[in-house]
């Protein structure tokens, strides 16, 4: 049976990683995470690969934040390897939040204050990598400011609004085309 395309509209999924390449002859993707923490996949029943929701077979996780993912519907090497370098990404639902715990995808949109109050700009964009960046517009300046304890001082989803205390010299750039 073919996959299908997912019923989830793109805000009930959070991405969590991409497909790295096939595993073994029997279908398995080898699926490296964001969050080298995550167990994400440990209580899905299903993933969202591009557009196409997949149901798991099996998950299990390797060392260095990847796992080891079997699907319903791929079957051998080829139709793994067809999946190489697409986005991965579960149904928000699937995710255990403890409390106090944000989803980064969430800051997007969000109001950028400093502790006295001064307008910073708004979260345009996480960047993901070995130090998660939030993109922050404020005018025609692009900031980009590691995601820290020490410089996210609040986060009030409800009013949409963070207050962040950067380090001293954080670049600034013009954003181009404004």
């Amino acid at each position: 049976m073919p996959p299908r395309p997912s019923a989830r509209s793109a805000v009930d999924r959070i991405e969590i990683g991409a497909v790295a390449r096939a595993h073994g002859i029997r279908g398995e993707v080898r699926v490296v995470l964001y969050n080298p923490g995550s167990t994400a996949l440990d209580r899905a029943a299903s993933l969202y690969i591009g557009e196409r929701e997949l149901a798991i077979e099996s998950a299990r996780p390797l060392p260095g934040g990847a796992y080891l993912v079997g699907l319903v519907g791929v079957a051998d090497r080829d139709q793994a390897d067809a999946l190489r370098g697409q986005p991965v990404a579960v149904a928000r639902d699937d995710l255990d939040l403890d409390e106090g715990e944000v989803l980064l995808a969430d800051l997007v949109g969000c109001r950028v204050e400093l502790p006295d109050g001064t307008d910073w700009g708004v979260i345009a964009a996480v960047e993901p990598g070995p130090q998660d960046r939030l993109v922050i517009h404020c005018g025609d300046i692009e900031r980009q400011l590691p995601v820290a304890d020490p410089f996210l001082v609040s986060i009030d989803l409800d009013q949409r609004r963070i207050v962040v205390d950067p380090p001293e010299g954080l670049p600034e750039e013009r954003r181009r085309g404004k």
